[in-house]
């Protein structure tokens, strides 16, 4: 297989390099094992398909609601490349981008065979931007956004991730942020994908000393929609706070994997993730924190909630800590259950039928975590897609 060309660009060899070394690994690894502890829980009967990869883009989806509404820089990409003109890419890049994204089939497929990740940088960077990921068709594609956020600056940046038709795919995103001494990030990321397609995707985030990221995920649509996350506190002071929303329902698996490696000193790190169930779905959290033994004076903490809505849903929840240093401050929660009947009688004790009553428990389950995501504008799309699954599911009588 051989990796499509980049348009308007001359390769840097570091890239040619990391393709060609991917290319020749790549034929003799197999799919990941339900054995293997980091691939738990998945069914990954399925051909990734990695041939079909394009060697151009497809046709565009029109702007849709969140697109129109967005008042700061849009950038496209479609089926893994970058359309826009004057938009940067990695191939741009004269010195390699070391992205630590692993090397299982997945990551590998994706340094064989992306086309060029978008490069959100300094020069991009005095306005929010939006990044419209789209896929148009069945073809395995690799789309890519790389964010560098310079010391001292503060970067705000959505990613949306959409199919724009019902065509099934294999998508596998990759993202990936250098956050410099002493700079901001707020990362939305929204996972929008149509039912048929199952996405692989990996993310990386590196924060310099007294560094912050607020990363927030919500997710709503895909077949298999996975999102395995490392946020590394290399510097001294560095921070992130993560907050998650996702609603599963028909067949969905909506898996996320956190790991939080605190290596640096006086690090801090709160994972906040609410989801919901119902029909068949399933979702899966792991969370990890790791304290390396210079992450003395650590903070860490995560919590994951999860409602059951009907009697063929199921959630797993695995949060882990792993400490290797001393005077450090940790600690972990998670749950799993239906919607609360003591707050549901007393819902009803005031009028309300037990449709509705159910219907603000949802409202109010995720709503503690939908106020935190820092991009305020999006907040009203987010509440409707989310209300509107459940409320769906109530009138069709699948919950």
């Amino acid at each position: 297989m051989t990796a499509p060309a980049i348009p308007g660009t001359d390769v840097p060899d570091w890239l040619v390099a990391r393709r060609s070394e991917a290319s020749r690994r790549l034929g003799d690894l197999a799919m990941p094992s339900e054995r293997e502890e980091i691939w738990r829980y998945l069914d990954l009967d399925f051909d990734p398909a990695f041939g079909s990869a394009p060697s151009q883009p497809g046709v565009a989806g029109d702007s849709d609601e969140l697109t129109e509404l967005w008042t700061g820089k849009v950038v496209s990409v479609i089926d893994g490349f970058v359309t826009d003109r004057g938009a940067s890419t990695v191939a741009s890049v004269s010195e390699q981008i070391d992205e630590g994204a692993g090397n299982d089939l997945f990551a590998t497929a994706y340094d064989a065979l992306a086309p060029g990740a978008v490069l959100i940088d300094g020069d991009h960077l005095s306005e929010k931007v939006f990044v419209d990921v789209q896929t148009t068709g069945v073809a395995t594609t690799f789309p890519g956004v790389h964010v560098d956020v310079p010391p001292g600056s503060e970067a705000s940046v959505v990613v949306r991730f959409r199919s724009t038709t019902d065509a099934p795919a294999v998508v596998v995103p990759r993202l990936t942020a250098d956050v410099g001494d002493n700079a901001r990030l707020a990362l939305t990321v929204i996972q929008d994908w149509n039912y048929q397609t199952r996405a692989m995707a990996r993310a990386v985030v590196n924060l310099g000393r007294d560094s912050g990221l607020t990363l927030s995920e919500v997710g709503l649509g895909a077949k298999i929609g996975r999102l395995h996350l490392d946020v590394n506190f290399i510097g001294r002071g560095s921070w992130a706070k993560i907050y998650g929303v996702y609603f599963g329902e028909d067949d969905q698996t909506l898996d996320y994997r956190y790991f939080m490696n605190h290596i640096g000193t006086n690090t801090r790190s709160d994972m906040f993730l609410k989801g919901a169930v119902e029909d068949d779905a399933l979702s899966v959290f792991t969370g990890m924190i790791r304290i390396e033994t210079t992450g003395i004076k650590t903070e860490a903490f995560q919590t994951n909630r999860n409602l059951i809505l009907s009697s063929g849903a199921s959630a797993q929840s695995v949060p882990n800590l792993e400490i290797l240093a001393n005077d450090v401050k940790c600690g972990h929660g998670s749950s799993v259950g239906p919607l609360d009947e003591d707050q549901r009688y007393y819902l009803m004790s005031r009028g309300l039928t037990p449709d509705v009553a159910d219907r603000l428990q949802i409202r109010g389950f995720f709503e503690e975590t939908i106020s935190k995501i820092p991009h305020r504008d999006l907040l009203p799309w987010i509440r409707e897609r989310i209300n509107t699954k459940y409320i769906t599911a109530q009138e069709e009588g699948r919950v």
